[in-house]
């Protein structure tokens, strides 16, 4: 039997904890409005949670939502900073327990993973596979819209046998919609993490696919022949639709010389670089000037082919924007125009 965790609970609405929680919750965001009223009476703010939670009075306020739609059309919820905090709280005791069970090459929404890295495996695979190989790309449709929450917390269960932490988890599942997960909190992220892990362990286990990646729900298998990728598709959608309720928005039987788009990234078994719409969105930021998003895409880019291209525009267009940048961006900019 695996083994539960129980008498977590006290440890989520610890004091200690919930400051612990706050600097998180804080970090990049000093100067929202929320984040200023909540600090100006952290003590009792604080102390006012951990009570809260002790008594079995804490609830969730709700959300705020808005639309956002880079890189593609979302509705966003919000939570209120008290419960973004709490939420850190949570996820400071809950996510080791889960992370440890994971499987290497799932990349999404973890420590010391990420996009850059999962790009960084999937090349590899390409590298390792047979030249007349090839890999079978799939992408599930509305994936954070369709989750089933009973499901989850059924998975949740295997691991925490606290009923108080469980009731608070499943009180960050909840918001206005029959399925799915609230995009916006932090628990959700950990949330897809779990509701897919059951698919890498049929995928490693059970189909024995030794080449997979998956950053949250678009994964990948390397080094197939045709009927046996489209044997992967089959089992894995019944996979998909039996257990999880779930079903693939696309698929993607390609050979391994063509290589994948993945991550935001076009990656062949030599080289890799930034998609065309990250190209776009380049020259849009290039033109308003917006110095913080150019940074970001610069070190997003940094270890593609498309550096380069990135720098040589930057300085040709907008040179009066470089001494704005960060020193070690200039530095990594000067390098790549003079090499």
């Amino acid at each position: 039997m695996p083994t539960r965790f129980g008498h977590l609970y006290e440890q989520v609405a610890s004091l200690e904890s919930l400051y612990a929680a706050f600097l998180k919750a804080r970090a990049g965001k000093r100067c929202k409005a929320a984040v200023e009223a909540f600090e100006r009476n952290l003590g009792a703010n604080l102390a006012a949670l951990a009570d809260e939670l002790a008594e079995g009075r804490y609830r969730p306020r709700g959300y705020r939502k808005f639309e956002v739609r880079e890189p593609k059309p979302r509705v966003i919820y919000a939570p209120e900073f008290r419960d973004t905090i709490v939420q850190h709280a949570v996820y400071a005791v809950v996510y080791p327990i889960f992370d440890r069970t994971f499987i290497h090459d799932a990349y999404g929404c973890r420590v010391g993973k990420g996009h850059h890295r999962a790009a960084d495996q999937a090349q590899r695979y390409l590298r390792a596979s047979a030249p007349d190989s090839v890999t079978l790309q799939l992408d599930v449709r509305k994936f954070f819209y369709r989750i089933d929450r009973a499901v989850l917390m059924t998975q949740i269960e295997r691991k925490i046998k606290d009923p108080r932490l469980l009731a608070l988890m499943a009180a960050f599942c909840e918001y206005d919609e029959p399925r799915g997960l609230p995009i916006g909190n932090l628990l959700s992220q950990l949330f897809a993490s779990i509701y897919l892990h059951d698919l890498d362990m049929h995928v490693k286990r059970v189909m024995r696919i030794r080449r997979y990646v998956r950053f949250v729900d678009d994964f990948i298998l390397f080094g197939l022949d045709r009927p046996q990728a489209r044997a992967a598709l089959q089992e894995i959608e019944a996979f998909l639709a039996d257990r999880l309720g779930l079903e693939l928005s696309r698929y993607t039987i390609a050979p391994v010389r063509r290589g994948v788009n993945f991550v935001g990234f076009r990656t062949w078994r030599r080289t890799r670089c930034v998609r065309k719409h990250s190209l776009c969105r380049f020259s849009r930021r290039l033109r308003e000037g917006d110095v913080p998003a150019l940074v970001s895409m610069l070190g997003n880019a940094r270890a593609t082919a498309s550096f380069r291209h990135f720098a040589g525009r930057l300085y040709a267009r907008r040179p009066d924007l470089v001494p704005r940048l960060p020193a070690a961006t200039r530095a990594t900019l000067e390098a790549a125009c003079c090499s």
